[in-house]
């Protein structure tokens, strides 16, 4: 088993499943009203979506009642959170693991987190293939460069996707004028978590194979 793609699968897993929790527990506070449209501010009033740097919490529902979405989305949390804690290094369980991610953003789950839950479900279903495309395409310094990064990558990934709630409950203002950054810096980071546990479980498995 490829070790730190099925780490990097279940923490993303379990952070879409964390999000879906949050989300749905802002939706159930709206209550029985229905939504405007297919696209949803998870949080309601007093919060304005124009105001605040998260915009009161992005999300959508195929669903025409808040508090049914909220329920299901708490729901569909809780599930992909213990599927990715325990699971997903089961036969299909990244598979199954991008099915409940797709369910957290049908209702109500946020649109980031589900988005990161099914890259986390993509990854898993490498959990147990070969690595030999990426023994081919990093050698050397590079494959030991990016094994190296390995586990800071995710570290420091978790760190600016939480970091940013609290730079911008002290700083709305800052983040509200450059959110173009976290939206480009928190893709790319994503990209470089995946390539050094990859990278790692192709250096371990040399080292085992010695």
């Amino acid at each position: 088993m490829n070790r730190a793609t099925r780490i990097t699968a279940s923490v993303f897993g379990l952070f879409a499943g964390i999000g879906g929790i949050e989300h749905g527990y802002f939706e159930i506070q709206q209550g029985n009203a229905k939504p405007d449209s297919l696209m949803i501010a998870s949080m309601g009033p007093p919060c304005e979506a124009e105001a605040v740097w998260h915009g009161c919490e992005p999300a959508m529902t195929v669903l025409p009642n808040f508090f049914i979405t909220g329920v299901l989305a708490v729901i569909l949390g809780v599930i992909t959170m213990v599927w990715s804690l325990f699971f997903v290094q089961r036969k299909h369980g990244g598979l199954i693991l991008i099915l409940l991610s797709t369910l957290l953003l049908l209702f109500g789950g946020g649109i980031f987190p589900p988005l990161i839950g099914i890259i986390g479900g993509w990854v898993g279903t490498r959990i147990h293939t070969s690595t030999s495309w990426w023994r081919k395409t990093l050698t050397g310094k590079p494959l030991r460069f990016f094994a190296m990064l390995w586990p800071w990558t995710i570290i420091l990934y978790f760190v600016l996707l939480f970091g940013q709630f609290v730079i911008g409950a002290l700083f709305n203002d800052f983040l509200m004028q450059n959110g173009i950054l976290i939206l480009v810096l928190i893709p790319l980071l994503l990209v470089l978590v995946v390539i050094s546990a990859f990278a790692k479980d192709v250096v371990v498995l040399e080292i085992e194979a010695v």
